[in-house]
């Protein structure tokens, strides 16, 4: 007995330790970085990308005016980071510090880029962020800022203003603004409009909160619509009115947006004001008639569709899942792209009498997933690889899939491909290549060696969308220059180049050759996306389909006894399907020419241009102004290591820390320091802690200082009762220093990643006056230990169904250890191991995990220099900690979702889903003991076993509160210890969201 409750007074001892800052994204060391300037812009560009960096400089400084007027706010300087490394297509604008970076590598994906320079569209989207940040600026946002910095303005600007709004809002800017942009594109809004013309609305809770059955339209969709409906009916300046009263109105309270929204739309014609409840129904509603009146003009060619097995989820409507980018295999077989709510992505053949048959599992981390290309042979796509060290560096791979042996070959390595296609006698392939330094190239491979044979000449650096191979040396391309996009036929054994269309601001994609006479292609000139027809030797334009919500992705059977067919994706409010239909291009009517045909797309922004609406011009797409930059200079990390961006007061994850203090991160995310006091709740004492982390280089280096006082509770006479608890307060100093390699190691389904570690910690104790000590306290004097830790993960992705990993395990160990100790200091020695092993359950989204760990500990039978490390391993849930000398622990846990809901319970809440699960930890270890008499000293070392055993479950609900796009997840969980016969009830965190 009073071995347990010594051991109960070392768990409730905190122990300070070091902070480890988290791993961040770098670029390789031997990157050299450059930049220049502009009165407003600083930006910031590797080696080898001046050209663009400059011309991305004088774009923004030409935006700055115009993106900023709607919102009547001229934001300060700001610092653009060109990440030209990475193959994958991104950017954003962050407070956390101050900056925004664009991924340079263009983007395929027609719905993302219409007909705008990738780096045009981000200067205008990104931008458009921190002028929505720096109108935050006022009223208690800066009363925030002034207190806490960035994580102060992260108040009014992720909180209290919903996610819809910024990036709702910055879409639409990126249309009114630009001759492309969202706003424009019929794909971008297909979700909205299939859903409203073919179901009842959602509520606006479910609208936000999104859904784990249904296609609920993401927060740039919503947003721009929402964003749009109120410019529209009060006028360009309604959300900088709006968002003045919001951010200056006190109190601050949950539901402050829309109050203010409400307050601000107040008139004789509205005299109750406009909520974000009604700005949503009237959207809806407009929505509705403007695309019912489209609809019923339609004349819709039939269509066959192909039978598939998408999950039904216990409704009459099956869960979301989409089948895209069919290819014909056989005449009445297709291989398609398989992905969902319900399932990772993954290549899936398809017959007419229903069969569906898994061919491969990709994953998620596919470049363009709905661009490859296959033959009745092989099958090929673009697969990102990161490269393991450097998180900014992410490769673009090609893969060949043989078809009959099931053989996949990764026939590229590290290289930048960003499309590709199969020759019909599968002897090459057809690729785009993006270049470090913006240049795009058209490129021949070898398919069965992966070596380039041709690289085909661009002196105008345009930009390659989807090419197909059209015969045996020529192939077909959407073609994007500075005036617009057309359709070019290119030799591939001289680059001459004959253009099929006159080049437009028509947003072209996915052209398909059709018997040499005619290539097939997506265009929404006629306001929904369809597929359209030229002819090859005439240019006459014909419409192929016409379906209510979109046709994409053309393929082509052979022709047979039964004819020639056309398959293509066809789309519905369950999601893409694959539909098919008679090859007869006698029924197809002709149609204007893109480019000479009036345009037809449905403009919800159209009132806001050419009314008198708005107060700034749209910025020309075709060409930069030559507005001054600096001359560029070298930009070196290590001078420039401190980037203060926040500041006050911050809680630890427990919840028992109370921290106020600076946190800096330099702009190129090699730097972190953060510095400040800290004070623990639990022992009522105050220390300050610095921790810097340099990652600059291949292995990551940290550094830790703590100094401060502890507080240490401790019972003298060791015999019961215990009634002789003694209190004291002492100081210590203590530094740790170490390295940490992280790798990541994820390809193809699986996320895999590997960390090896090493770190040093000395502790310095004074003022320590109790006449014991307890085990894990090193008393006065000093300190010295070694950590030593290494883990590898491997698990399958999952789909947002899925409750837990379905395949997969993990291993980890540690050794911690004090080998710089001298005759008669303090001696330890822990070794901890753990493996997980996770398996699928019964049910689809169902998973089952397994737990194995063991913890050996070593130290002299000698009491008084013995040291013990905190636990390295999970001890059974529910009981307290022992830490034995040799420790074993088994445990398994079952978890599956209880139901699917969409439960709104006013607006303070919204239920997603109700889940469940069991579990059962067992630990059995042994130590020899010091025996104690009944003066507290020490007479005899006896060996001692005991076990904890305990099982019990848990109910969580995936919840929305106060209308917040993000989920969290809560409930609770009951223990019952089988030792014991005690019951346990508490809280469960899962997932607070943020």
């Amino acid at each position: 007995m009073q071995f347990r409750l010594l051991f109960a007074a070392l768990l409730a001892t905190l122990s300070a330790t070091a902070q480890t800052l988290p791993i961040l994204s770098q670029n390789p060391t031997s990157l050299r970085w450059y930049r220049v300037k502009t009165p407003h812009f600083n930006v910031l560009y590797p080696q080898g990308f001046e050209q663009p960096a400059l011309r991305t400089a004088q774009r923004l400084e030409q935006v700055y005016e115009p993106v900023s007027a709607g919102l009547g706010r001229r934001p300060r300087p700001l610092s653009v980071i060109l990440q030209n490394q990475t193959s994958v297509s991104n950017g954003f604008a962050t407070l956390y510090p101050r900056r925004s970076e664009f991924f340079t590598a263009p983007p395929q994906d027609p719905s993302l880029l219409g007909t705008l320079n990738w780096l045009d569209l981000l200067a205008v989207h990104e931008y458009r962020h921190i002028v929505q940040y720096e109108k935050a600026l006022q009223g208690y946002g800066r009363v925030l800022y002034t207190l806490l910095g960035a994580q102060g303005l992260g108040f009014p600007t992720q909180i209290v203003t919903p996610g819809w709004f910024l990036e709702g809002d910055a879409v639409g800017t990126e249309t009114i603004l630009t001759n492309s942009g969202r706003g424009r594109i019929p794909a971008f809004e297909l979700n909205t409009r299939t859903n409203l013309l073919t179901r009842k609305p959602f509520s606006y809770a479910k609208a936000v909160g999104g859904s784990f059955r249904d296609n609920v339209p993401n927060h740039y969709e919503l947003g721009y619509f929402l964003t749009t409906k109120l410019k529209r009916t009060y006028g360009p300046d309604a959300w900088s009115k709006s968002l003045n009263r919001i951010y200056t109105q006190f109190p601050i309270y949950p539901f402050s947006f829309s109050n203010g929204l409400k307050q601000t739309t107040k008139s004789g014609e509205n005299p109750k004001g406009t909520r974000v409840d009604d700005l949503y129904s009237e959207s809806v509603a407009d929505l509705i008639e403007t695309w019912k009146k489209k609809q019923e003009s339609l004349t819709i060619t039939p269509a066959t569709m192909y039978p598939v097995s998408a999950e039904k989820a216990k409704t009459p409507r099956p869960v979301f899942t989409n089948y895209r980018n069919p290819q014909y295999i056989t005449d009445s077989t297709i291989l398609c792209v398989k992905s969902g709510l319900g399932d990772i992505q993954q290549l899936v053949l398809l017959s007419r009498n229903g069969v569906e048959k898994r061919v491969y599992t990709q994953g998620l981390i596919i470049e363009n997933p709905d661009m490859f290309s296959a033959t009745p042979e092989k099958a090929c796509w673009i697969e990102n690889r990161y490269d393991p060290r450097w998180g900014q560096q992410v490769f673009a791979e090609v893969r060949v899939l043989d078809l009959a042996s099931g053989k996949l070959t990764r026939l590229t390595h590290r290289t930048r491909y960003k499309a590709v296609a199969l020759s019909p006698d599968n002897r090459k392939l057809i690729a785009v290549r993006n270049e470090t330094d913006f240049q795009n190239r058209l490129v021949v491979l070898d398919a069965q060696t992966g070596r380039e044979l041709t690289i085909l000449p661009n002196p105008t650096n345009n930009q390659y969308i989807h090419p197909r191979w059209f015969d045996a040396e020529t192939v077909v391309t959407v073609t994007l220059s500075e005036q617009g996009k057309t359709i070019e036929l290119i030799d591939t054994r001289n680059g001459q180049k004959r253009a099929l269309l006159p080049v437009s601001q028509t947003n072209l994609s996915n052209p398909q050759p059709y018997t040499n006479a005619f290539v097939l292609y997506n265009s929404p000139q006629s306001g929904i996306d369809n597929i359209y027809a030229v002819n090859v030797a005439t240019g006459k334009t014909s419409q192929v389909t016409s379906r209510p919500f979109g046709a994409y992705h053309a393929a082509l059977s052979s022709a047979s006894s039964r004819g020639q067919y056309i398959a293509f994706q066809d789309f519905n409010t369950h999601g893409f399907r694959i539909a098919e239909m008679p090859l007869d291009p006698a029924t197809w009517p002709p149609v204007d020419r893109p480019g000479t045909a009036v345009d037809q797309t449905t403009r919800y922004f159209g009132p806001l241009l050419n009314g008198g609406t708005q107060t700034v011009p749209p910025i020309a797409t075709d060409s930069v102004p030559p507005l001054p930059v600096s001359a560029p200079e070298r930009y070196r990390r290590l001078s420039h290591p401190l980037n203060i961006y926040s500041w006050g007061p911050t809680f630890s994850s427990n919840g028992q820390a109370l921290n106020v203090g600076l946190q800096s991160q330099d702009l190129l995310a090699t730097t972190q320091i953060t510095a400040g006091y800290t004070y623990n709740q639990s022992e009522q004492v105050g220390a300050f802690a610095a921790n810097l982390s340099y990652q600059g280089l291949y292995p990551v280096l940290d550094l830790g200082f703590q100094s401060g006082n502890r507080r240490t509770s401790y019972y003298l006479d060791r015999v019961n009762p215990l009634d002789s608890l003694r209190t004291d307060t002492w100081r210590y100093n203590q530094v740790s220093a170490g390295v940490r390699l992280p790798f990541q190691l994820t390809q193809s389904r699986f996320n895999q990643s590997a960390n090896l570690s090493a770190y040093y910690g000395f502790l310095q104790v004074s003022g320590y006056d109790l006449p014991g000590r307890l085990f894990t306290e090193a008393g006065n004097g000093y300190l010295h230990t070694m950590t030593y830790g290494a883990n590898y993960a491997l698990t399958l992705r999952q789909s947002r169904r899925d409750v837990g990993p379905r395949l997969g395990f993990a291993v980890s160990t540690q050794v911690r250890s004090t080998p710089f100790a001298q005759s008669g200091e303090l001696t330890g020695l822990q070794w901890g191991s753990a493996m997980n092993v996770y398996l699928p359950g019964i049910g689809k989204h169902h998973f089952m995990q397994l737990r194995g760990a063991y913890q050996y500990q070593w130290g002299t039978p000698d009491a008084q220099k013995l040291y013990r490390f905190q636990a390295s391993v999970l001890y059974p849930r529910g009981a307290p900690y022992v830490p034995f000398d040799n420790l074993v622990v088994v445990g398994g846990d079952y978890r599956l979702p209880l139901a699917d809901m969409h439960l709104s319970l006013t607006r303070l809440l919204y239920i997603q889903r109700i889940k469940g699960g069991v579990f059962t930890d067992y630990a059995r270890g042994n130590s020899n003991q010091v025996r104690y008499d009944n003066r507290g000293v020490a007479r005899a070392i006896v060996p001692f076993s005991s076990y904890d055993w305990t099982v019990g479950a848990d109910l969580s609900f995936v919840f929305n509160p106060l209308r917040l796009r993000t989920p969290l997840e809560l409930g609770l969980r009951t223990t019952y210890s089988i030792r014991t016969g005690q019951y346990l009830l508490q809280p469960l965190v899962l997932d607070i969201g943020f």
